[in-house]
């Protein structure tokens, strides 16, 4: 019974222990698919990584690009407002406005310190704040008696007819006072044409170059002005450029002068003798360094030459160019018997 028993419990026993559960067909492998996908999303977000990447230094380029335009037109406009200020201010102080030109002068220097003249002109602006001035008894104008705003626009119309136009800006202003209202549109033509043509006669008649921008500059507040007028102001600031190097710096003052119209004047030198004393001065300059050539590039390029010049001229162009040695020794040749 026993021997039954313990021939039985071993295969009974195996019987009894859990066999592995054979694969089935559908049973599948995980873990490879699971490699391939996790591989599959990783390129991929690399790949979008990169091109956000790429994107992002795309538009930084394009930001940084839009922010150097802008700085650069900012710093058109700046200049530009600088130039005005500067005319402007010369206009103050020839009608005696130190304060005035005294705080346009300071704005300047606060936005561009290195503004050509600017240091120069606001010390003497405020040397010339301090001196005081003789008082004199003021003239009195005859005050035009006009009964009302019509009167005052036959009287403006008789003095633009005239070329008088400082009376007739007078008599607009006096309509202005008396009726704002009063045909508007005509009594702004009418200052246009004034203004344009008051600031045109004080650049080319009067040589007053910072008054006659000044005029030009408030015609152009009633409209745009002709390229007459423009060219005419735009040839009175590069004067006025050209003349604030004036004896300190030749080479720029040339520069200036020489895209200046050569009839342009300042009621003292046309901008043709300003270029050629410069170009004279500068040729001078050479000379002393014993640059002979470049200054008889200068001294040629000036169309007079004063007797400093002149001699200088001559011993440049033989420093520069001398003459070549004539053989005057022919050896003649026996003749043949």
């Amino acid at each position: 019974m026993t021997e039954n028993l313990e021939n039985t419990q071993p295969n009974q026993l195996e019987s009894t222990q859990p066999s592995a559960p054979e694969p089935k067909p559908d049973d599948t492998q995980p873990i490879k698919p699971i490699k391939k996908k996790t591989a599959r999303w990783r390129s991929f977000l690399i790949g979008a990584l990169g091109f956000l990447v790429l994107l992002g230094l795309g538009g930084y380029g394009g930001y940084a690009s839009a922010i150097n335009d802008r700085k650069a037109a900012e710093s058109s406009v700046l200049s530009k407002q600088l130039m005005e200020q500067y005319q402007f201010a010369l206009v103050d102080v020839q009608y005696g406005r130190f304060e005035t030109a005294k705080q346009r002068l300071e704005y300047i220097i606060a936005k561009d310190a290195g503004f050509p003249g600017v240091q120069e002109k606001l010390t003497e602006v405020l040397v010339m704040s301090v001196i005081p001035t003789a008082t004199t008894t003021p003239t009195v104008t005859p005050t035009l008696d006009f009964s009302g705003a019509e009167s005052a626009y036959q009287r403006a119309q008789q003095l633009i007819n005239a070329q008088d136009w400082q009376n007739a800006l007078s008599a607009l202003d006096i309509i202005r006072k008396l009726d704002p209202t009063y045909k508007t549109a005509q009594v702004d033509g009418m200052y246009y044409f004034a203004l344009r043509n008051f600031g045109h006669d004080l650049i080319l008649k009067q040589g007053n170059l910072e008054g006659g921008i000044y005029q030009l500059t408030l015609a152009e507040r009633f409209g745009p002005l002709d390229n007459t007028a423009v060219q005419l102001r735009e040839g009175a600031r590069m004067y006025i450029v050209g003349a604030s190097f004036w004896e300190l710096d030749w080479p720029q003052a040339i520069s200036y002068f020489s895209q200046v119209s050569s009839n342009l004047w300042d009621g003292d030198m046309t901008a043709q003798q300003r270029l050629d004393f410069a170009y004279m001065r500068y040729g001078d300059d050479l000379f002393d360094q014993g640059n002979y050539c470049a200054a008889y590039d200068q001294y040629s390029a000036a169309t007079t030459l004063d007797a400093k010049a002149a001699a200088r001229f001559n011993q440049a162009t033989t420093e520069c160019y001398p003459p070549t040695p004539i053989v005057t020794d022919v050896p003649t040749v026996p003749p043949t018997p």
